[in-house]
């Protein structure tokens, strides 16, 4: 199963024929994919909104069966079948319908999920005339449609009201996940965090596995054993590393105690998704990914005496480099000074420990810490009335950045006043809420309401030496 947040494949690989016959396979890009399977499936003469809602249901399909390398973890060296007895239907050189081909590309980048998890939707689909399932029914969105209801109010009649649409994912190349060497001893980064998570939620099912004490990243010796035993209980050369039949062995099974591809698309939450590490960040630049970088340092700053104190500018400054410089000193890191992939996955295992640690308490009152996820349209949850809370207060004082109702649910009201308060402060304005644009809303709401002495990293009595 691929880790971080889904993304749009440039190309996608479609094996013609059913999984297991000698039929060719084609590379295309994925729109051209999605243009196929929507010309093959629905009717052109269909309502747009029921187009629309089709064409979402296509997209996020086919991304499920990616992010959860349903077949590659198979043994396929492919990622999805044109057969809609197990996918959706794919015809190699067909014609494409104009107008389908103008919707695709304009929906192409978003995708269905439920609330509060990662990866997309298993949104399973059938014609609902002489085939009927548990999902969408592409007759019945044409009966919707002559209703009244909105693409989004289909997918919610079919899928439940727990979904949520995600617009404007990235486009990148889809990498398998295996890192390409085996995991053994000694190794750290996020694949080995991957295993970690993913062996935790199968050792559930199989106790005989036993359970690795913490997510860290690193390749101690709980992880080996675990390794160990899970092959043993499956049959692999009992070597305590990770290889690729390993790798895609854990997968598999992952996937099938979730239950991920065939019933509800659970599996790794927000919370549990680490932020994504995006590159080296040096001295001498200066940039909003610095700015976070700063934010993290002064949390951890803040309860650790050895590692430095810092302002948070933007800017890759002297005092920043030795901030760093500190704390990869008390986390056994070279001292370098430059924020490289290990550097920054400890960096922010220490902040996401000291939030864990912090009692969330009068949240109108305290400013509290970046809740270590990217808050956007669509999502629901604490997190987004305590920033609907802070955007009300500031309002009182800044009258350009609009009133919010605390409700939960972060909407387009809520990130027109995002996106008002990313303005102001000069930050990139996309209406999202990552730690840069938190640290900006709860420190100016600090200094509203409490004074600028207090700011959301300066907690009182919860020191770390």
């Amino acid at each position: 199963m691929l880790t971080g947040e889904p993304f749009i494949p440039q190309t996608i690989t479609v094996h013609l024929g059913y999984p297991d016959t000698s039929a060719p396979n084609v590379t295309l890009p994925f729109p051209d994919y999605v243009k196929n399977v929507a010309s093959s499936e629905i009717f052109p003469t269909w309502p747009e909104t029921s187009l629309r809602a089709n064409i979402y249901a296509i997209v996020t399909f086919a991304l499920n069966r990616i992010y959860t390398e349903w077949y590659p973890a198979r043994g396929y060296e492919f990622d999805i079948t044109s057969e809609t007895q197990f996918d959706q239907k794919f015809i190699e050189g067909r014609q494409i319908f104009d107008n389908v081909a103008l919707l695709v590309d304009e929906l192409f980048d978003d995708y269905i999920r439920r609330e509060g998890r990662i990866e997309p939707l298993f949104a399973a689909f059938c014609n609902g005339t002489t085939t009927t399932c548990d999902g969408l029914s592409q007759w019945g969105t044409v009966s919707l449609a002559n209703q009244g209801y909105l693409p989004y109010e289909m997918l919610r009649y079919y899928y439940g009201e727990d979904i949520e649409i995600v617009r404007d994912a990235p486009v990148r190349m889809n990498m398998p996940s295996y890192p390409g060497a085996p995991l053994a001893a000694g190794a750290a980064g996020v694949a080995v965090q991957t295993i970690q998570l993913q062996l935790g939620r199968i050792s559930r099912n199989y106790p005989a596995i036993p359970k690795i004490p913490a997510a860290t990243g690193q390749y101690d010796a709980a992880t080996e054993e675990a390794v160990r035993t899970f092959q043993q209980v499956f049959d692999l050369t009992p070597t305590g590393a990770v290889d690729k039949a390993t790798w895609y062995r854990i997968a598999y099974l992952y996937t099938s105690v979730k239950r991920l591809a065939e019933l509800d698309s659970e599996g790794l939450r927000l919370g549990e998704l680490p932020l994504q590490y995006t590159g080296p960040l040096v001295p001498d630049t200066q940039s909003e990914q610095v700015r976070g970088l700063q934010y993290f340092l002064a949390v951890v700053g803040a309860y650790y005496e050895a590692v430095d104190r810092i302002e948070i500018t933007g800017r890759y400054d002297a005092q920043t480099e030795r901030a760093v410089q500190s704390f990869q000193r008390v986390y056994g890191l070279p001292e370098t000074g430059i924020v490289d992939e290990r550097t920054w996955e400890s960096l922010y295992r220490a902040y996401a420990g000291i939030r864990a640690s912090i009692p969330r308490e009068d949240a109108e009152w305290v400013p509290q810490l970046y809740p270590g996820t990217v808050l956007r349209e669509g999502i629901t949850g604490e997190d987004v009335r305590i920033l609907q809370t802070y955007l009300t207060y500031i309002h009182r004082t800044i009258p350009e950045i609009p009133e919010v109702r605390a409700t939960g649910y972060f909407g387009p009201l809520t990130r027109a006043a995002v996106t008002a308060f990313q303005r102001y402060a000069g930050l990139t304005p996309n209406g999202a809420v990552g730690a840069v644009t938190w640290d900006g809303i709860a420190g100016l709401y600090a200094d509203l309401r409490l004074g600028t002495a207090k700011r959301p990293y300066q907690s009182p009595g919860y020191t770390i030496r």
